[in-house]
C-alpha cells in the first residue's frame, strides 16, 4: 500500500530513522516485518526491542505505542502461520460436497503454501523455547485446532474412517507432522517453486493418510 504524498495523506505519530526508506506500511506492520526479519536471521533471544524498532524506521520508545514488546511480536507472527490455515480449514469441513480425499488434500497444500511462501522461515520460530511459555497459549490453541480439523478430514476419507481411534491419532500427528516439518526440506532448496513442493507435499500427505 503506496502513499500518495500530498499534505492530507502523510502519516503521523513517530519520527522515522534518518535515512530509512518509508516503505508504506502502517507502523504495527513494519515492526512485525522488522521482527520477522531478524528473529529469524539474528534469533529471537539476541534481538533487542531497539534493533527492532530501528528495523522498522522508528525510535524504540514509539515502537511501544503499537506494541509491548518482542513477546506480542512473536506471538502475532506465530498466529499468523496458522489462522489462514484454519480459517480455509474451517471451509473445507463445511463443504461436504466435496470428497473429504479431495479437501484434505486442498488443505495440505493450502497450509505448505502459507509456511513456505512467505520471505521468512517463520515455521523455525515454533522452536523456541521460548514458545512454551503461557503468554503464547492462543498460538497453541489455534495450531490445536487447525490439527484437529486435520484429523477430521482425516476421518472422514474410507480409509480414515476405517482406522481405530489410536490408529487415526497417529495417522493425524504423521500428518501434520509433515505439513509443519516442510519449511526444513523447502529451506535445502529454496529456489524450488513453492506450488510445486505444495503439491508434491499434498500428495506425500495423503499417501501418510492412507489415501
Amino acid at each position: 500500500m503506496g502513499t500518495s504524498g500530498g499534505p492530507g495523506s502523510r502519516r503521523v505519530g513517530r519520527p522515522r530513522a534518518a535515512g530509512r526508506p518509508d516503505s508504506g506500511l502502517e507502523p504495527r506492520a513494519e515492526l512485525l516485518a522488522a521482527a520477522a526479519e531478524l528473529f529469524t536471521t539474528r534469533g529471537y533471544a539476541a534481538t533487542t526491542t531497539r534493533a527492532v524498532a530501528e528495523r522498522a524506521g522508528m525510535r524504540q520508545a514509539s515502537m511501544y505505542h503499537y506494541v509491548s514488546g518482542k513477546e506480542e511480536l512473536l506471538a502475532e507472527l506465530l498466529e499468523s502461520t496458522v489462522t489462514p490455515s484454519l480459517a480455509y480449514a474451517r471451509e473445507l469441513l463445511a463443504d461436504d460436497a466435496i470428497p473429504a480425499e479431495d479437501r484434505l488434500w486442498a488443505l495440505c497444500r493450502a497450509d505448505v503454501e502459507l509456511l513456505c511462501g512467505g520471505p521468512h522461515n517463520l515455521g523455525g520460530l515454533y522452536l523456541l523455547p521460548e514458545v512454551r511459555a503461557e503468554r503464547f497459549a492462543g498460538f497453541h490453541a489455534v495450531r490445536a485446532e487447525l490439527k484437529d480439523a486435520y484429523r477430521q478430514l482425516l476421518a472422514a476419507t474410507a480409509a480414515g474412517g476405517a482406522l481405530a481411534k489410536s490408529e487415526l491419532d497417529l495417522r493425524t500427528d504423521l500428518l501434520f507432522g509433515l505439513i509443519e516439518g516442510v519449511i526444513l526440506v523447502h529451506r535445502s532448496d529454496p529456489e524450488r517453486p513453492v506450488s510445486v513442493f505444495a503439491e508434491a507435499t499434498a500428495d506425500a500427505a495423503l499417501r501418510i493418510a492412507g489415501v
